[in-house]
């Protein structure tokens, strides 16, 4: 089989951005085959997928994705680390793939991959130079960055890499590479016109932010959106809007998480991945004393954690997800999910099946329920099945569980 390319990706949604990535990705490796590793109904910033995981299934293979397989929950809303962990380990264990590709705001590789040496080696005085840092009372990223500026001593080179949230993807991609030597080769391509977090649709430009696509689903202004998706791409997310199944964001979930929170001890939400420093106090608090997302994320505002980490949290809460099964998703290979796949992506399952005779390759949950002896893998798709269940109570109409036994897979 000629090069397999493999790319990590949330398509939330997919636009012209995902499109051009995906295939200058295709042309510098010269690859025939591509496999997607997706988010699912959540993401890794601590929010929600504004169409569900079957939708971008969708989008993606229209645009040219040959077989897409989901990165379980577990990783998709996790840190940074354990998000690129997850994926690389899904990628390794197919046997198949040569190359990542993933966006950057940095177009240097050398660069990211100077930053995950130190990230991986640790050197003493980098350790040093991050423990003062975090003695300052910063959240942990920005004293991370801080510490590598001082370590590498070269601002011009490494200034605002890390303040880049893809260049911080990047980089854990690149550590999971080495720490589980890999033979998979890396490579990036630099993002094109519009930044991760812009909000502006320009109207002479054909690529714009997932933020400022998902802003116009919000404002009902999605005519706009036509120039800068891929038109199938398009009409999924139109048709999606009109049956009500789109999920803007986190405070669809607003009473989910106040009641969850409230119903929670203090001992069960310090329990919960990413909650530590007497963090538990401050948001039992804040949801006995609030009524919604926004208003929880501006009492527990802090230095010390970011938005995002605070997000992923109340995520982690309706979830059920807890620091032991956070731990489970660290100390062992995920199961190979698979949503959807054309003519390409069947031959890529087969020749996947022929150098890994013993890896179950999942197409049916319910199968895979019944017989799995794995309890741990069997707890990483209890928690996907509960994402979905949780995710369609964010919809305007219908909300029906267990879509993760009943939908079929997308193939083409």
């Amino acid at each position: 089989m000629s090069n397999v390319l493999g790319i990590v990706c949330e398509y939330n949604p997919f636009h012209n951005g995902h499109l051009h990535h995906l295939n200058e990705s295709k042309q510098i490796t010269h690859s025939d085959y591509s496999i997607a590793i997706m988010t699912g109904n959540f993401t890794q910033r601590g929010d929600v997928s504004i169409i569900d995981k079957w939708s971008k299934t969708r989008m993606a293979i229209e645009s040219g994705v040959d077989l897409v397989i989901e990165l379980p929950t577990l990783y998709a809303i996790s840190s940074a680390e354990n998000f690129a962990s997850g994926a690389i380990k899904l990628l390794d264990s197919l046997q198949i793939v040569d190359y990542l590709s993933f966006g950057s705001e940095c177009d240097d590789i050398t660069v990211l991959n100077d930053i995950s040496n130190v990230l991986c080696a640790e050197p003493n005085e980098y350790k040093t130079l991050l423990s003062h840092e975090l003695s300052r009372g910063v959240s942990f990223p920005k004293a991370r960055e801080k510490a590598l500026m001082m370590y590498l001593n070269d601002v011009r080179r490494f200034a605002n890499v890390l303040s880049a949230p893809n260049n911080i993807l990047g980089i854990e991609y690149l550590k999971a590479l080495k720490r589980q030597n890999s033979m998979i080769e890396p490579i990036c391509v630099k993002r094109k016109d519009s930044n991760h977090n812009d909000n502006i649709i320009s109207e002479s430009s054909n690529f714009a932010s997932g933020t400022a696509i998902r802003n116009a689903c919000l404002s009902n202004n999605i005519e706009k959106l036509q120039n800068i998706m891929p038109k199938t791409s398009f009409n999924i997310l139109n048709d999606n809007i009109k049956k009500g199944n789109i999920v803007n964001n986190i405070s669809c979930f607003d009473k989910e998480i106040i009641y969850t929170l409230r119903k929670m001890s203090t001992d069960e939400i310090a329990n919960l991945p990413d909650v530590s420093e007497g963090l538990e106090f401050s948001l039992k608090s804040a949801a006995n004393s609030c009524n919604s997302v926004v208003e929880l994320l501006s009492i527990v505002d802090s230095k010390r954690y970011t938005k995002t980490r605070i997000q992923r949290i109340l995520l982690y809460s309706i979830l059920g997800i807890t620091k032991k099964d956070m731990q489970i998703s660290r100390n062992i290979k995920p199961y190979v999910r698979i949503l959807g796949f054309n003519n390409k992506g069947r031959d890529i399952l087969s020749e996947i099946s022929k150098r890994n005779h013993k890896l179950e390759l999942i197409s049916s949950v319910k199968k895979f329920m019944d017989k799995s002896p794995n309890k741990n893998l069997k707890l990483m798709m209890e928690k996907d099945i509960w994402a979905t269940n949780v995710y369609t109570l964010g919809y305007e109409y219908e909300s029906k569980a267990n879509l993760d036994y009943t939908e079929k897979l997308i193939t083409y």
